[in-house]
């Protein structure tokens, strides 16, 4: 029971670390190439771009590195490249020009959508079952309504626990698929970026 429990809850930090990670690499990337594109005829640009495409190797490491920790599942390492040598627009041409770093940029950028997933994920197969479960506690707070049935009385709440009990073992195995396709997404990411 309390090895199930600590899963549930990696399940959980992993599936929120998941929509956060997505949110953010969305922002950035989104944000940064558009600024040191734009930005690129003054030539603040071109080193901009320069270190967002660095950026790229770090991220998918820590992605890595996270799935590693919360899945168990096994990732082959990414190594990444050797830094480049020379001078700052010979480095600018190779960080532009390698198309490791738009796949994953693009790869990263996708975690958006499935982070968002995720998050609706983490509320439907894990939230919802809890507050059902705690009903009973949440009575003398009122406003507790499941499909627009007050649940007002300890019999609806106690039925309330019931379904919630019955819809956090269903969530709870659902949970662990939704890790496991969320964590084989960056196995592929890795794969398709090593080409």
């Amino acid at each position: 029971m309390k090895n199930r429990l600590v899963r549930n809850i990696q399940n959980v930090i992993f599936l929120l670390l998941t929509f956060t990670t997505g949110l953010f690499y969305f922002c950035f990337y989104l944000v940064s190439l558009t600024f040191g594109v734009s930005m690129s005829f003054t030539l603040i640009g071109i080193p901009l771009l320069t270190y967002v495409m660095r950026t790229t190797q770090t991220f998918v490491r820590y992605e890595r590195i996270q799935t590693k920790i919360y899945t168990d599942i096994s990732i082959e390492p990414y190594e990444g490249k050797e830094p480049i040598e020379g001078p700052l627009w010979m480095q600018a041409k190779e960080e532009l020009l390698d198309p490791r770093n738009w796949r994953a940029i693009l790869w990263l950028m996708q975690k958006f959508v499935i982070g968002v997933a995720c998050l609706i994920g983490t509320v439907v197969l894990y939230i919802v079952p809890l507050t059902l479960i705690l009903s009973p506690f949440l009575i003398p707070f009122g406003g507790v309504h499941f499909m627009n049935i007050p649940i007002d009385t300890l019999p609806k709440s106690l039925l309330m626990v019931v379904f919630g009990l019955i819809l956090g073992v269903i969530g709870s195995w659902l949970g662990n698929w939704v890790v496991r396709m969320s964590g084989s997404y960056t196995r592929l990411m890795i794969k398709a970026i090593k080409g």
